[in-house]
């Protein structure tokens, strides 16, 4: 049977979350609610489905299953902590849009209150939930990258001086830390997925002249060093329009291990893996490229980001439908928990100089007993 979802929060994102659960034989969308009441009119005429102008008047008249919180904010989520603790509290599941908050205190209490009443908190952490993230960790796990040694991921907006615009907007302007908590859990988040869990962070960070000039607070470039558990390394770059990017366009993750490298170019279009040499490896039909040291590349045809929502929204449906144990869902409240640690952590060494910090330590996982068989 399908799952009942209410979406809280009608414009952009949530009608792109609308089309998908519409279009999903797991989802069944019966209601929007936004507390601009025509939006949500508007969204529920279009999608058959009713209308309510709060969160509060929905619960109470629906049967939900799934409470989609695609409200936006401060930094583009400081009006997610709410509708969400209210959803997971009437024991619905929840799926939030990144970040889980804009702060991490909130995004803690989040997380641990969803583990206390048993329910599902997923996070809109869409940009691995692609073809090519899919092959490359099917590369990871079948041993043809080795032990990884170095990850580099860029991911931002692709822009300069001359198109700059300062952005006055009252949910922007004067908040230095915008780019770092409304962006960074979508590179932190794909670095964790295939690499582990962050150990060190250190930050370097600036704004160009023309920011300065329009006393433009955003500190829009950021430069992010990192060790992970497995003492793999890596480095992120990420800014919001102040340069022009080079080879990989707007979104690359390149992952080197001992065996193999593989780059991802621009989130869910393309994927090329380079086998490392092995003068022993010639005619090994179990290799990639049968033994070849030329390159593999996989071409998806796929070039609308916005593929990555209904794909990212179908696995959030398939784990709940499945039943699989809470500490198994995909993109998980945990899983973007890490990447605000994460972000914190660079936010502290920015404000040291550059000193490496240690992230907070995620909630330990306990594990359901019913579910472990072995």
């Amino acid at each position: 049977m399908a799952l009942k979802v209410g979406i809280v929060g009608i414009r952009g994102i949530g009608m792109q979350h609308a089309a998908a659960h519409a279009a999903d034989d797991l989802a069944d969308l019966v209601a929007v609610c936004d507390v601009v009441k025509d939006r949500a009119d508007a969204a529920a005429e279009k999608y058959g489905v009713r209308a309510y102008g709060s969160l509060q008047e929905m619960l109470g008249n629906e049967d939900l299953d799934i409470v989609d919180v695609t409200t936006g904010g401060y930094e583009n989520g400081s009006w997610h902590y709410e509708p969400a603790m209210q959803a997971i509290d009437a024991g619905k599941h929840v799926l939030v849009e990144k970040p889980l908050s804009n702060d991490v205190g909130e995004a803690r209490q989040m997380v641990g209150f969803a583990a206390d009443r048993g329910v599902y908190l997923g996070c809109n952490l869409n940009h691995y939930f692609t073809p090519p993230a899919e092959k490359a960790m099917e590369y990871i796990r079948q041993g043809h990258v080795g032990e990884l040694v170095y990850c580099l991921h860029k991911m931002g907006f692709s822009a300069g001086e001359g198109v700059y615009g300062a952005n006055r907007n009252s949910r922007w302007w004067g908040f230095p830390y915008a780019h770092f908590k409304a962006f960074l859990s979508h590179p932190f988040s794909v670095m964790r997925h295939f690499c582990g869990d962050v150990t060190h962070v250190q930050a370097f960070v600036n704004r160009p002249w023309f920011r300065r000039k329009e006393q433009d607070t955003m500190l829009s470039t950021v430069s992010i060093h990192v060790r992970f558990a497995n003492d793999c390394v890596g480095y992120l770059l990420s800014q919001r329009g102040d340069a022009t990017y080079g080879l990989g366009g707007w979104w690359s993750l390149e992952v080197a291990g001992t065996r193999g490298t593989f780059c991802i170019e621009n989130c869910i279009e393309k994927l090329t893996y380079w086998p490392s040499p092995d003068p022993n490896a010639a005619g090994n039909a179990e290799r990639p490229g049968g033994g070849s040291n030329e390159p593999i590349v996989m071409n998806t045809g796929i070039t609308d980001f916005g593929a990555t929502f209904p794909r990212r929204i179908h696995a959030f449906l398939e784990d709940i439908t499945n039943g699989v144990p809470l500490e198994s869902l995909r993109a998980s409240g945990r899983d973007a928990l890490a990447a605000l640690e994460y972000t914190w952590a660079a936010m502290e060494s920015y404000e040291e100089g550059g000193a490496t910090v240690r992230p907070a330590p995620l909630p330990p996982l306990h594990g359901d007993p019913a579910a472990m068989l072995d």
